[in-house]
C-alpha cells in the first residue's frame, strides 16, 4: 500500500516541500528510509519505533519503505520524524480525514514526546506558499509558526495526541495568529548616562539615522564600548519585513524565545576578539548563521577591533559590502543575508595614549605601526566614519546636568528614516549607507559650490572611489537630517570631517 504525507525541508535559508512516500508491503519486518537522507534522518528509524512503542500504538510488523522526495536533494536534520509518523499512522487506517493539504513537521523524542525544531518560522513560510492549509508542529514552536497568516497551525505535544486527532477523537485546538507585544528596549542603557562625547554622540545619530558604518579610535576609558553598547537605544523601529527577515534567521539558529518569537528589537551582536571566522561569518558542516548574519537588520560590534585575527577580518569585507554572506561545501552553498551597521572600537597603539593629550604614550614607533598596520586599508575603507573619541574632562564628569535621552534622539533618527523610506520606497534599499552606485548622483544631488569643494578634497587626499561614494553617502544623511533636497556645501565638509583620522593614525605613526 502506498500513502504520502507532506513535509518541509530546510537548506540555509532556503525551505523546500519534502512528499514522505510510504510503502508497505507483507515481508520481513524491515523499515528503510530512502532519498538522499543523512544521519540524523536514519536515526530517525528507532526514535519513531520507541516513540510508538511508549505511546501505546502498534507499529506495523511489515516491510515499511519511506522516500523522502525529491530524492535527489540531501535531507538533513529531525523534523521529518512527525511527517513519516503520520504517513505510518494511515498505513494503519489511524487516519480519519484528508490530509493532503496539511504539512507535518517535529522531531519525535523515545517516550512520544515532540521536541521543538529549528527553523520552522521560513519552512511554514514555504508550506503556505506551495499550498499547504495546515501544519503541525510541536507545542514549543507553535507561537513561531502562527506568525504566518494564511495557514492554520496546530500545535502537537506527542504522537498520542496527534494520534487521535486524526483518528477523529480528542482535537488539538488551532493555535491564534500571534500579535507582537509593543517594544520595549530592555536593559536600560540610555545616552543620558554619558557625560560629555558631543561630537561622538552626534556622529553616532548620523551613523544611526544612515545605517553607516563607524569606527571608534580612542584611549582607554574614554567612553567607546559605552557609546556603542547605547547606539540600539536610538536605533528606527524594525519594519514587520526586516522583523519577519531577522526572525527567519534567529528561527534557523534556534535562538528564539518559544512564547516571543518575533524579532522587534534590532539585533545587537558583540563578539569577543577570540571569535573564530566560522563563528563570525557562518559555517559548520550544515552551515549555521554567524555573527554577522545574526546581526542583519541590526548592530554588529566589533570591541578592541585590532586584537580580531586580521585573516578573521578580512572575509568581512564581501559581506560587509555585498549585505550577504555565502558559505560554500561539498553539498552546495548556503547564503544568509547580512545587512548590518558595523561599529568598531580600538587603541590607537598598545598602550593605548598615542596622541593622548596629556598622557605619554610608550610604545616605540614600530609597535604603533604594527599595531595599526593590523587594519588593513581595503578594511578601513569600509567605514563610512572615523570617530576620534577624546578623553572625557572632570568638569562633564563632575556635572549633574542631564544628558539628552536617547528617547529624544530616536525621535530624530526616525524622522530622517522615514525621509528615507519614502525616497526608495519600491526598492530594496531601506537607508542611505545602502544606496548603490547607479543611483547616487540621482539621489545625491550637489549644488555647485559643494561639487567644487568634494573635488578639491578629491584631488587633496586622494580618495578611493569607495570613499568618494561614502562622503556622497554620509553627506545625504546629514541633509536629511536638516530636512534638505539638495546636498551643499557643509553637508560635504562635515562628512569629510569624518573621513580624516585614517590620514592622522595610519600615514603619522
Amino acid at each position: 500500500m502506498f500513502y504520502k504525507v507532506r513535509s518541509v525541508g530546510l537548506t540555509g535559508m532556503n525551505a523546500y516541500p519534502v512528499d514522505v512516500e510510504l510503502d508497505i508491503t507483507k515481508g520481513l519486518e524491515r523499515f528503510d528510509i530512502v532519498g538522499m537522507a543523512d544521519v540524523s534522518v536514519k536515526e530517525s528509524r528507532e526514535r519513531i519505533k520507541a516513540a510508538f512503542r511508549c505511546s501505546e500504538i502498534r507499529f506495523p510488523a511489515s516491510s515499511v519503505v519511506i522516500n523522502l522526495a525529491p530524492a535527489d536533494v540531501k535531507k538533513a536534520g529531525t523534523q521529518h520524524d512527525l511527517a513519516i509518523s503520520a504517513a505510518i499512522l494511515a498505513s494503519l487506517g489511524s487516519v480519519r480525514e484528508d490530509i493532503s493539504d496539511a504539512a507535518f513537521l517535529g522531531e519525535l523524542s523515545l517516550g512520544g514526546e515532540l521536541r521543538p525544531v529549528n527553523g520552522v518560522l521560513p519552512m511554514t513560510i514555504n508550506a503556505r506558499a506551495s499550498g499547504i492549509k495546515r501544519i503541525f508542529v510541536p507545542f514549543d514552536n507553535a507561537q513561531e509558526a502562527s506568525l504566518v497568516e494564511g495557514i492554520d497551525v496546530f500545535g502537537v505535544k506527542c504522537l498520542s495526541e496527534l494520534c487521535s486527532h486524526l483518528s477523529g477523537g480528542a482535537k488539538i485546538p488551532a493555535t491564534p495568529h500571534y500579535i507582537p507585544k509593543p517594544e520595549q528596549f530592555v536593559g536600560g542603557l540610555d545616552f543620558e548616562d554619558v557625560k560629555g562625547q558631543q561630537s561622538a554622540k552626534k556622529a553616532l545619530e548620523i551613523a544611526a539615522c544612515g545605517g553607516h558604518n563607524v569606527l571608534m579610535i580612542g584611549s582607554p576609558g574614554s567612553g567607546k564600548s559605552m557609546l556603542a553598547k547605547r547606539l540600539p537605544s536610538i536605533l528606527p523601529a524594525m519594519t514587520f519585513e526586516e522583523s519577519i527577515e531577522t526572525t527567519n534567521i534567529y528561527s534557523i539558529a534556534g535562538l528564539l524565545d518559544k512564547d516571543d518569537p518575533l524579532i522587534t528589537l534590532r539585533p545587537f551582536r558583540s563578539p569577543h576578539h577570540t571569535v573564530s571566522t566560522a563563528g563570525l561569518t557562518g559555517g559548520g558542516g550544515v552551515p549555521r548563521p554567524g555573527e554577522i548574519s545574526l546581526s542583519h537588520n541590526g548592530l554588529l560590534f566589533l570591541d578592541e577591533l585590532a586584537e580580531f585575527n586580521r585573516s578573521t577580518l578580512e572575509v568581512l569585507r564581501q559581506p560587509i559590502e555585498d549585505g550577504k554572506v555565502s558559505i560554500s561545501r561539498a553539498s552546495g552553498t548556503v547564503t544568509y543575508p547580512c545587512r548590518v551597521m558595523l561599529v568598531a572600537a580600538m587603541n590607537p597603539c598598545p598602550c593605548g595614549y598615542y596622541g593622548h593629550p596629556t598622557k605619554k604614550c610608550v610604545c616605540t614607533k614600530k609597535q604603533v605601526t604594527q599595531y595599526l598596520s593590523k587594519i588593513s586599508g581595503p578594511m578601513l575603507d569600509r567605514f563610512d566614519l572615523h570617530i576620534e573619541v577624546a578623553p572625557v574632562e572632570y568638569e562633564h564628569l563632575a556635572s549633574t546636568a542631564k544628558e539628552e535621552p536617547s528617547r529624544v534622539i530616536r525621535e530624530r533618527v526616525q524622522k530622517a528614516r522615514d525621509i528615507q523610506s519614502r525616497r526608495f520606497r519600491g526598492t530594496k534599499i531601506t537607508c542611505n549607507a545602502q544606496i548603490t552606485p547607479d543611483i547616487i548622483h540621482e539621489v545625491c544631488p550637489l549644488t555647485p559650490d559643494a561639487d567644487d569643494t568634494l573635488r578639491g578634497v578629491f584631488d587633496r587626499l586622494g580618495l578611493s572611489a569607495r570613499a568618494y561614494d561614502k562622503i556622497m553617502k554620509v553627506s545625504r544623511t546629514i541633509a536629511d537630517m536638516e530636512g534638505c533636497e539638495v546636498i551643499d556645501r557643509r553637508h560635504i565638509s562635515s562628512a569629510v570631517r569624518y573621513r580624516t583620522l585614517d590620514r592622522k593614525f595610519w600615514q603619522n605613526e
